[in-house]
C-alpha cells in the first residue's frame, strides 16, 4: 500500500505535542533502547525517559547522562497512528553535542488512549506508545519501544 505524505513536511513532535497533550500522565520512564553496533556488540538501556519537547522527540537515559533528540521528520497520519521518517538526530552527552547522520528509519506513534494495530502487522502499539527503528550512516541500528512520559512545550 502506497502511503502519501501530506503536502507539508512536519516536525513530528509539533504535531504530536497537540495530540499527546491531553493523554500524558505522570512520568514513568517506560522505554527500552537497544543499540546494535557495527562490530556486532549490543547495548541495552532500560527505563529510558521519552519526551516530546521543543518540536522534537527526546530519549534520555535513566541516569540523565545522555539524551538523543530526533528533531526533524516527515510525518503522516495512518488511521489513528502517526508514522514519521526521521532524518536528523543529535546526541547530547558529557557536555557535548554530536550530530548523528541517519541512513533510514521509522517512528510509529500512538497518540490515543487505546492500543492501536500497527499497519500490515499483528502487533499493536499501546496508548501513548512509541516504536522507533533507525539506522545510522555508520551502520549502527537503534530500536526504541515505550510510551511517551512527558510533553514539554
Amino acid at each position: 500500500m502506497k502511503v502519501q505524505l501530506t503536502r507539508q513536511i512536519l516536525c513530528f513532535a509539533a504535531a504530536l505535542a497537540t495530540a499527546f497533550g491531553l493523554a500524558i500522565g505522570p512520568a514513568r520512564a517506560a522505554g527500552t533502547v537497544v543499540i546494535a553496533h557495527p562490530d556486532g556488540t549490543t547495548s541495552t538501556y532500560t527505563t529510558v525517559h521519552i519526551i516530546v519537547w521543543n518540536e522534537s522527540l527526546a530519549v534520555s537515559s535513566a541516569d540523565g547522562k545522555g539524551t538523543v533528540v530526533f528533531g526533524k521528520a516527515a510525518c503522516t497520519k495512518i488511521g489513528e497512528l502517526v508514522e514519521c521518517l526521521p532524518y536528523d538526530a543529535t546526541l547530547f552527552q558529557n557536555g557535548q553535542k554530536t550530530r548523528i547522520p541517519l541512513r533510514s528509519g521509522t517512528v510509529w506513534l500512538n497518540p490515543t488512549t487505546t492500543a492501536q494495530p500497527l499497519s500490515h502487522s499483528s502487533a499493536q502499539i499501546p496508548p501513548r506508545g512509541v516504536l522507533l527503528a533507525v539506522k545510522t550512516k555508520r551502520g549502527t541500528e537503534v530500536t526504541l519501544t515505550g510510551t511517551v512520559d512527558e510533553v514539554k512545550k
